[in-house]
């Protein structure tokens, strides 16, 4: 098997855009510095005319009215008029904003190119407060490409023709809006990936986007590792990773494998097994003993870290014996960034590969791809393991955890009983006392009432001293809370 690293995730996705009549409508402050042009110059300039062929350099406008040899100062009276006359009065595009922040809801970056002169797009985004990180400006046509492509920009977004060009000159995705000059027919002719009526359209096309490059960063992944032991809990991500995995190399090339000890559920067992029948999937189970580690037992708040060490290291074996590459897991992008995670890097340590965070792709972006391929796991709330319910500090045995799946399962049976649906429901052992956490909406309608005293008693009756109903409902890590901040930043 491969000892190789877990790699970074996909770098951030970087998006250029347009300016005049894209991200701003300029006509009336373009209109407004050409009257005053006109009136400190005497050279008549048709205002509205001119506006209304933004896209060019100025230079280009300017040749229109003036002799040749006189563009450049002309270009230096106009520029200095501009702020003065424009800014105030040119208003933000349609769903530009919302197009920006779709960009970086995804963790991407936004840079404006445009053939506008700098400052003065710098005074736009300061004065509209658009979430722009970088501003280039004073370049038109192809030469937009150079800024793009030293960028990183994957996308650009303009509503000229020569934008496409800058675009293309990038290898970049071309997006064409129809709020400028040009209409829909010549966007596409310029050779347009996607033309757009204006920039409310954008984020649905850029989520879309997003979605299946990432896909295609997984499949890019897979194949790299050319075959793989999936680390299988039954969750949503695992589930969907094993899915790409077959998907990609082939049944044959992949084997999901499951730990079975005190901490797994029972009530996993067997939709693990009917998902990897229907996939195809040779299914594994061997032992783990995460029970025999010290660090374990001793449940501090690095617990997880000895539990993922014993996992890969007896799939990693496993993964030797049977000629597999990689041993996976289903850690994705939003685990990379929540924290507190010291199981993510005891797999890192031991090699462990992480096809999903490789690609970037989000807990919300695997529950969409799973839902279209029809996998019954796109909706499955989290199921950490038993010990995630026992309280830091207080040692993991196979009886508490007997105890927990116990309560959970009798609590579970008594809410169906009732009708009442919930999507997320915990034990939590602090010590004698269990703390019943379910989703914060049933909570809250059922504390008081014999519904919740039957919950209660169920939890008693499966070895707890007392437990109770936690009016604030289930909390994903509710018992990180109990931790001193010290641990948390270890």
């Amino acid at each position: 098997m491969s000892d190789q690293p877990g790699r970074c995730a996909e770098s951030a996705l970087v998006v250029g855009f347009d300016l005049d009549m894209t991200l701003i409508d300029s006509r009336p402050g373009v209109s407004a510095t050409w009257r005053a042009f006109s009136e400190q110059t005497g050279v008549f300039v048709d205002a509205d005319l001119a506006a209304s062929r933004l896209g060019p350099p100025l230079s280009a406008e300017l040749a229109n009215w003036v002799p040749a040899e006189d563009v450049d100062e002309s270009v230096t009276t106009y520029r200095s008029l501009y702020p003065g006359h424009a800014v105030d009065v040119i208003p933000v595009m349609a769903g530009a904003e919302a197009a920006l922040a779709a960009v970086h809801a995804v963790g991407g970056r936004t840079v404006l190119v445009t053939a506008k002169l700098a400052t003065h797009a710098e005074h736009h985004v300061a004065r509209l407060g658009l979430a722009i990180d970088d501003v280039v400006g004073g370049l038109w046509g192809t030469a937009k490409g150079a800024a793009l492509g030293e960028h990183g920009a994957v996308v650009y977004v303009g509503d000229h023709v020569h934008d496409i060009a800058g675009a293309q000159a990038a290898g970049a995705v071309a997006i064409g809006v129809i709020t400028g000059p040009c209409s829909r027919r010549e966007l596409l002719a310029a050779g347009a990936d996607v033309v757009l009526t204006d920039l409310t359209e954008f984020p649905v096309w850029f989520e879309e986007y997003v979605l299946q490059r990432r896909r295609e960063a997984l499949e890019r992944r897979l194949h790299e590792l050319s075959s793989v032991v999936v680390a299988f809990s039954g969750g949503a991500d695992s589930a969907f990773l094993l899915a790409a995995a077959v998907r990609t190399l082939g049944a044959d090339r992949v084997i999901a494998a499951t730990g079975v000890s005190d901490s797994l559920p029972d009530a996993e067992l067997d939709p693990a097994d009917t998902l990897c029948r229907t996939l195809g999937v040779r299914l594994v189970r061997p032992a783990t003993h995460e029970m025999d580690r010290d660090g374990y037992r001793a449940n501090s708040g690095d617990r997880c870290y000895f539990c993922k060490a014993e996992l890969v290291e007896v799939l990693s074996d496993l993964a030797d014996r049977m000629g597999m590459a990689a041993v996976a897991t289903g850690t994705n992008a939003d685990d990379a960034v929540a924290g507190f995670r010291p199981g993510i890097r005891a797999a890192a340590e031991r090699g462990a590969v992480t096809p999903l965070l490789d690609a970037g792709l989000t807990k919300a972006q695997i529950r969409e791809l799973s839902r279209r391929w029809g996998l019954p796991t796109w909706d499955k709330p989290a199921a950490a393991c038993l010990s995630s319910r026992i309280a830091y500090g207080i040692e993991v045995s196979p009886s508490r955890l007997a105890r927990v799946e116990r309560a959970e399962a009798r609590v579970r049976a008594v809410l169906a009983a009732a009708g009442t649906a919930v999507a997320d429901l915990r034990v939590r052992d602090l010590g004698g006392h269990a703390r019943i956490e379910i989703d914060h909406g049933v909570a809250e309608a059922i504390v008081g009432t014999p519904l919740a005293e039957q919950l209660v008693a169920e939890a008693v009756g499966s070895g707890f001293g007392s437990a109770e109903v936690d009016p604030a409902g289930f909390r994903s890590g509710s018992l990180n809370e109990r931790l001193a901040p010290t641990t948390h930043a270890s």
